[in-house]
């Protein structure tokens, strides 16, 4: 096992679809935030955010945004519109947070998967946690 290898990459969240998650039996999906889901100077939700979780939902997939960003006011205001949960000050690549979403939730390891944009964060925190890492592209303006 390489701590620094994703066992996928993608080059934006939009690109994980329900079809994707289904066939890799995922059924919790750990979410960095910050340049993952959204830009930093985003205040609410993208339109493509919100049609992206709907479609997850859908599909049966529990998503949780777990962030090391430590502004819990702006996190919570950021995923209310989506109705999913969120955990700031993670402390990303340790793994204690993402284990306590799948203990919490009901979800095996095999059936998790986290899904950033950093390797020295998002991808060692789920190999430290024993769950697939996913990597995204650092989210960017397109202009």
């Amino acid at each position: 096992m390489c701590l620094l290898h994703a066992n996928k990459k993608f080059e934006r969240f939009e690109d994980v679809t329900p079809e994707i998650l289904k066939k890799e039996n995922v059924k919790l999906l750990l979410c960095d935030l910050d340049n993952t889901l959204r830009l930093h100077s985003e205040k609410e939700p993208a339109d493509e955010l919100h049609d992206w979780v709907a479609d997850c939902k859908e599909a049966g997939v529990k998503i949780v945004v777990i962030s090391n960003n430590g502004r819990k006011k702006m996190m919570k205001k950021f995923c209310k519109p989506l109705d999913i949960p969120c955990v700031w000050w993670a402390k990303k690549p340790v793994s204690t947070k993402l284990t306590e979403a799948m203990k919490k939730y009901h979800f095996k390891p095999e059936e998790t998967v986290m899904l950033g944009d950093k390797w020295s964060t998002d991808v060692l925190a789920a190999k430290f946690a024993k769950v697939r890492a996913w990597k995204v592209d650092h989210r960017r303006n397109i202009v």
